[in-house]
């Protein structure tokens, strides 16, 4: 009886906590409370079936209640009446504790139950934020594949436009190159053929007075050669008797004018020693004297520079075959005669460029100029000017004296850096010297060098009025075509010459550095001049006032060292040659023994050649001039 009144009193309390239930959930305010007051679901089972019942009617009572009816408090009396019969009953620990078991279970379930629909949530969270991510990273790709294509195809764009508007200027250029070719062809063609038609003119024209004058000076030299003969054959008898006369006379003249003159000595030093006022005159005579020469002395000085200034050498001439003054050569010209009339034909010999060093067309090339000259003085035509350029050292200035000797003329030269700093007494010196020129009766052979210092551009920027007035005289008396004067220019820089000039050139000859074979021969040149004893002076009174130099001992110099020199001395001109077999003089100078080795020899060579090398790299980082 006891056990089925608990059991209802259970049931009831279930009823009653859930109606406390429903209410709670009709009412959002207490369903997050920390109490929560659940039926017993286990023990629905032990309920008795009247119990149940009344479960059904009151939860259909329940249920018929309208919604939102409030708070139930009959169930909740009946709740609480449960509740007391519970903790009457002695089973009411179990009770509780069953009650309090399954809360748990449920508090669990609904825990795991939000846990999982939490997990669902985040998942879900988790999944569209991927799908998001995925379209975003999807969607800047294809931004960045886009941007990409367009900077491609605008890349392309641009190089296609490049390219066509390069192609476009290279055609442009190209026709410009070939229209400028063709237009210099047809400038060079016609001027080629001017050029040609004006000299045959020319050589017609000189070959018809070169043969009138031939034939007038052969009729001329017969005459006068048979007059001569004539003159001669008739006066040769009698000038013979008179010089014997002559001289037999001028001896007893001269023997009686010694004898008269030392007899009047010895008497006149008899009267002065023995009358004073005789030897006070004497001294006074004497001072005289030395006034009257120290007077004339002075008075001599002045009128020869007044002289020299009329008749004398001009100032740009440096260097001349001809003498100085007129008259100052006769007497050395007529020994020289008497002295070499008998070794013509040795100094025909050495008319040669044997002296000279350079390749064997070039060489024969100057040989063949040397001839045209001297074939050209013979029968008096005019003269070819000439244009020498090349680097400097390479032989310019000795060939233009070699040409000048063996076409027998005479030789001057000068230098253009001395014409600018006369300034407006440029232009009389320009005279003066072709003044002077036409003085010498074999004809002159005027060198200039460094011809780029005062002949260059006129239209150049750098150049003075002086100078350009020098040029123009130059001009004025190049412009026709000279019997007297062969004008030769020698230059490094051929192209700064004016356009004037140029065309008053007949010849134009290049001087290269010399290659390997003309370097050997230079050093066999320079060695045998320097080291074996050989002395430009040829007079016999020079080689007996002169100290004589000690002799030089060339010991182990075969010619295979000479020529490992010439290999190792690419590059250097003459000039510098020369000043190598110097630099080997000084050295074997320094030595006491005075001996030249292969060993100084290769030193020497090494040192220069090294030497060489610095230079040409200063020069070329603009350190110092070349």
């Amino acid at each position: 009886m006891s056990a089925s009144r608990l059991s209802s009193c259970v049931a009831l309390a279930a009823a009653a906590a859930a109606a406390a239930a429903a209410s709670t959930l009709q009412n959002p305010a207490y369903a997050d409370s920390p109490f929560r007051f659940n039926p017993f679901s286990s023990s629905s089972s032990s309920i008795p079936p009247g119990s149940q019942a009344e479960q059904s009617s009151n939860a259909k009572e329940e249920s018929e209640e309208p919604k939102g009816a409030g708070f139930d408090p009959e169930a909740l009396e009946r709740g609480a009446k449960a509740l007391r019969e519970i903790n009457n009953s002695p089973n009411a620990k179990q009770v509780f504790n069953l009650m309090r078991e399954q809360e748990r279970s449920r508090l669990a379930e609904l825990a795991a139950e939000k846990a999982h629909h939490e997990a669902i949530q985040s998942q879900a969270d988790i999944e569209r934020q991927r799908k998001l991510a995925e379209e975003q990273r999807n969607l800047m790709q294809q931004q960045a594949q886009a941007k990409a294509q367009m900077l491609r195809y605008e890349d392309e764009l641009a190089r296609k436009r490049m390219q066509t508007d390069h192609e476009a200027q290279r055609k442009h250029n190209a026709e410009l190159v070939k229209m400028q070719e063709e237009s210099s062809i047809r400038k060079e063609q016609a001027r080629r053929a001017t050029e040609e038609q004006i000299q045959a003119q020319q050589r017609q024209t000189e070959k018809e007075r070169a043969e009138i004058e031939r034939e007038t000076i052969r009729v001329k030299a017969m005459a006068e050669a048979e007059g001569r003969a004539h003159e001669a054959k008739l006066t040769e008898d009698h000038n013979r008797r008179m010089l014997i006369e002559r001289v037999n006379g001028e001896r007893e003249k001269w023997l009686a004018a010694i004898n008269t003159t030392f007899s009047h000595i010895e008497g006149g030093f008899r009267t002065l020693l023995t009358d004073r006022n005789k030897l006070v005159m004497t001294v006074g005579g004497v001072t005289a004297l030395a006034a009257g020469v120290y007077t004339t002395r002075e008075g001599a000085r002045v009128t020869w520079g007044y002289i020299n200034r009329i008749l004398g050498q001009p100032s740009l001439i440096r260097e001349s075959s001809i003498a100085k003054f007129p008259w100052s050569g006769m007497m050395s010209q007529a020994r020289n005669r008497i002295l070499n009339y008998s070794t013509a034909a040795t100094v025909e010999s050495k008319q040669s460029l044997e002296n000279v060093v350079l390749h064997p067309s070039l060489k024969r090339r100057i040989e063949h100029l040397a001839r045209a000259t001297a074939n050209t003085k013979t029968h008096q035509a005019p003269f070819r000017n000439m244009l020498f350029y090349g680097p400097p050292g390479t032989g310019k200035t000795l060939v233009a004296r070699e040409i000048a000797q063996k076409s027998g003329l005479d030789y001057a030269m000068m230098t253009g850096g001395d014409v600018a700093p006369l300034g407006a007494q440029a232009v009389t010196k320009i005279h003066e010297i072709f003044d002077w020129a036409k003085k010498s009766k074999k004809g002159l052979l005027l060198f200039i060098d460094e011809a780029d210092a005062f002949l260059c551009e006129r239209n150049s920027i750098h150049m003075s009025e002086a100078q350009r007035s020098a040029l123009n005289a130059l001009l004025f008396r190049t412009g026709d075509q000279s019997r007297d004067i062969v004008l030769v220019l020698a230059t490094n820089r051929p192209g700064d010459l004016d356009s004037a000039i140029t065309d008053r050139i007949d010849d134009v000859i290049e001087f290269p550095l010399p290659g390997e074979e003309e370097r050997f021969q230079l050093l066999k040149l320079y060695l045998n001049k320097y080291l074996g004893g050989e002395s430009d002076s040829t007079s016999k009174w020079g080689a007996l006032l002169n100290k004589k130099p000690q002799k030089i001992t060339i010991e182990d110099l075969p010619e295979d060292v000479i020529r490992e020199a010439a290999k190792m001395t690419e590059g250097f001109s003459g000039r510098e040659i020369a000043k190598l077999v110097a630099s080997i003089q000084a050295a074997v100078y320094g030595r006491s023994d005075c001996r030249l080795d292969s060993q100084l020899f290769k030193e020497i060579v090494n040192y220069k050649v090294t030497e060489h090398h610095q230079r040409i790299k200063l020069a070329s980082e603009g350190g110092v001039p070349s």
